[in-house]
């Protein structure tokens, strides 16, 4: 069965909560709901010195009459055998298997590199965190994701089209979607699994190009001539996340405002 949401009615007023799942530090958010009324939310981080920014942001999931316990675990991406170990911290916390895995850490380097130039400490820096973390907590966490469960991963417009001199988030964003595609085949008909991809999203991990009238320059490239907000994208994670979706699998879903039609 498919694990048990708020229903929208004048008890839970009808608007988007943000999950603890938008931010660009780098975060990767374990969410278990586990009755109508409270949400048990484990937040991974990369390192302790995010554990304050990561409780806030779990914050975010409650509309104003949730209520809801938050743990914080270190998921140090890095090392291969943390994130097993960050899971299994999320499943002692919350006291059982896990309904839905949101995954959403990631880094995108903000300087202009071509493939000639790039460092293979710049490579491989962005391949373990945009792509090896992806498959260590996914394989961590499967084994524990109930029947009916889900998960959504997190790509980008450049996984789909390429970014010039940035071909390394652009490779390991496109490598999201492949995993996706695989594994809705793999993990049906018990789980599902589909993936959001932002285009330019209003975080501080785009501070540098927004920069000088950077960001007036990059709306007018977007259909709907605006950079996402934050909640753009959580309104979509938390579909994909429910039961509406649950006939939805190895899906991608662009949420960039039409920009992956102007490549």
């Amino acid at each position: 069965m498919a694990p048990a949401f708020p229903s929208i009615s004048d008890d839970v007023p009808p608007r988007v909560a943000t999950p603890p799942t938008i931010s660009s530090t780098g975060r990767t958010y374990l969410i278990r709901p586990v009755v109508s009324a409270l949400f048990s939310v484990t937040v991974t981080t990369p390192s302790p010195r995010c554990e304050g920014d990561a409780l806030g942001d779990a914050e975010a999931l409650a509309y104003p009459n949730w209520s809801f316990d938050a743990v914080v675990a270190n998921l140090g991406i890095h090392h291969v055998s943390r994130p097993g170990k960050a899971v299994a911290e999320a499943l002692r916390a919350l006291g059982g298997g896990l309904d839905i895995l949101v995954i959403n850490h990631g880094v995108w380097p903000a300087d202009d590199v071509p493939v000639a130039k790039m460092t293979d400490e710049q490579w491989e820096s962005t391949r373990r965190a945009n792509l090896d973390a992806v498959i260590y907590v996914c394989r961590a966490a499967i084994p524990s994701i109930k029947e009916g469960g889900t998960i959504v991963l997190v790509s980008s417009t450049a996984g789909q089209r390429g970014e010039a001199f940035h071909a390394d988030y652009a490779a390991t964003k496109g490598a999201v979607i492949s995993i996706t595609k695989s594994l809705a085949v793999e993990l049906a008909p018990k789980i599902t699994i589909n993936c959001v991809a932002p285009g330019w999203v209003d975080t501080e991990m785009s501070a540098k190009p927004y920069a000088e009238g950077g960001r007036a320059a990059i709306e007018k490239t977007i259909p709907l001539r605006r950079v996402a907000s934050a909640e753009d994208i959580a309104g979509p994670i938390l579909f994909l996340s429910s039961p509406l979706a649950r006939h939805i699998t190895g899906e991608v879903l662009n949420v960039n405002g039409g920009s992956v039609l102007c490549g």
